[in-house]
């Protein structure tokens, strides 16, 4: 039973959703124009086109911008499920309820010993900073299927792993859920649902797998770590051009192929850091998978050659999801990360033209947006390795009268 004190804190946290969400409908509605570039064009143009070749049963082999997993399919031919609206305004109302599905997982919790509400105002406050672009993506589906996977993971480890399964073949990164799973259920059940739906898909659809072909193709994005290197170039003389190319605004010219090598190699080195850690960890709580997860996440995010502004829905979802344990020690991280989504929203899209020009105001926000993530990256993985590995005893310093018969008498 929720206690007195329990239920204004839970009208305010719906209150304050109401209020917000229903902003962010009227921005991607256009009843209200939110500055900067048309957020929702990417539905309304691109998804719309993808929606057209993938109800014909193939993928869309001949647009190298389809960049996604085989499942991503059924998100975008999901607004088929509300034929009386227009495609557009059919993914915004599935956006929504999404959003509000995500809460509700969060709230749920909330309530049980040793939990907190503190998971579902991260998502409630953390989602409007990135203005409409939430609704305008459907990363918002894949970080619903996350959170839902990490808040299933203690109880119903099966659960958990055909959820993950599903959400990394709906955009790869939620695969890194398994990384704190210490039960081979999860493990089992993850490797059996996406075994089975790859064959599906391979079988059923043409073209299923042909994204990891245009995924390495891809250069140094605008607003990605690496960027800043070119921006700050761009004012010493540096000659390459800015292009949209696969999809995104990229880099391109002298050197961007060693940055972008080199943001691999970083990747390399964060997924060994996580494994290093998995062989060490020993402390393992009930909030260990999800700051893990969390964790993990944020280390593919800060090394890729991509950071979109989307991507700070999976970062606010995972964060919200640790946030339901009292225990759980990113709280920091949490923060910054939610204020690094503050940012995310002056860069792109209010201030995206300052960006793609490189000039200073442009710089100095991906270099704040940047920093808050390396930063929640760091205090994340540090408070992980902390929480879960054991120090290293320090042999014991022999006394004295010991070291003295052991040292040997020179005749």
């Amino acid at each position: 039973m929720e206690t007195k004190a329990a239920r204004p804190s839970l009208t305010w946290l719906l209150a304050t959703w109401g209020v917000t969400r229903v902003v962010l409908l009227l921005f991607v509605f256009r009843v209200y124009v939110f500055p900067g570039p048309d957020v929702t064009s990417d539905v309304s143009v691109i998804y719309r086109g993808w929606y057209e070749v993938l109800r014909h049963g193939t993928f869309p082999l001949d647009d190298v911008t389809w960049q996604y997993p085989p499942a991503a399919a059924l998100a975008i031919l999901s607004p088929a499920a509300l034929p009386f609206l227009s495609y557009a305004h059919a993914f915004f109302v599935l956006a929504f309820l999404t959003d509000l599905a995500v809460l509700a997982l969060l709230r749920y919790p909330g309530g049980r010993p040793g939990r907190s509400l503190r998971g579902a105002w991260v998502w409630v406050a953390g989602v409007p900073l990135l203005g409409p672009t939430v609704y305008a993506r459907y990363d918002v589906m894949v970080t619903a299927v996350a959170v839902a996977a990490l808040l299933a993971g203690a109880r119903y480890p099966r659960l958990m792993g055909t959820l993950t399964a599903f959400g990394a073949l709906l955009k790869v990164w939620p695969a890194l859920l398994l990384v704190g799973g210490v039960r081979r259920r999860a493990w089992a059940s993850a490797v059996v649902t996406a075994a089975g739906l790859a064959a599906l898909f391979a079988l059923s659809m043409p073209g299923s797998f042909a994204f990891l072909t245009f995924q390495r193709d891809r250069g140094t994005e605008v607003e990605s770590l690496g960027s800043l290197v070119f921006h700050v170039a761009r004012h010493f003389g540096w000659h390459g051009e800015v292009l949209l190319n696969y999809g995104s605004i990229e880099f391109l010219g002298p050197q961007v192929a060693q940055v972008s090598t080199a943001a691999l190699a970083l990747t390399g080195v964060a997924f060994g850091w996580l494994l290093l850690w998995r062989l060490r960890a020993t402390r393992f709580a009930p909030h260990t998978l999800a700051d893990a997860a969390f964790t993990a996440v944020l280390l593919f995010t800060v090394t890729s050659r991509v950071i979109s502004p989307q991507y700070l829905v999976w970062l606010i979802g995972l964060a919200a999801a640790c946030l339901t344990h009292r225990a759980s020690r990113m709280g920091v991280p949490a923060l910054m990360v939610v204020l690094a989504s503050f940012v995310t929203v002056l860069e792109f899209p209010l201030g995206f033209s300052h960006v793609v020009v490189s000039d200073w105001y442009g710089i100095t926000l991906l270099a704040l947006r940047n920093g808050l993530l390396v930063a929640a990256t760091l205090t994340a993985a540090r408070r992980l390795w902390r929480a879960t590995v054991p120090p290293v005893a320090a042999a014991p310093f022999p006394p004295q009268a010991t070291r003295a018969q052991e040292t040997p008498v020179s005749s």
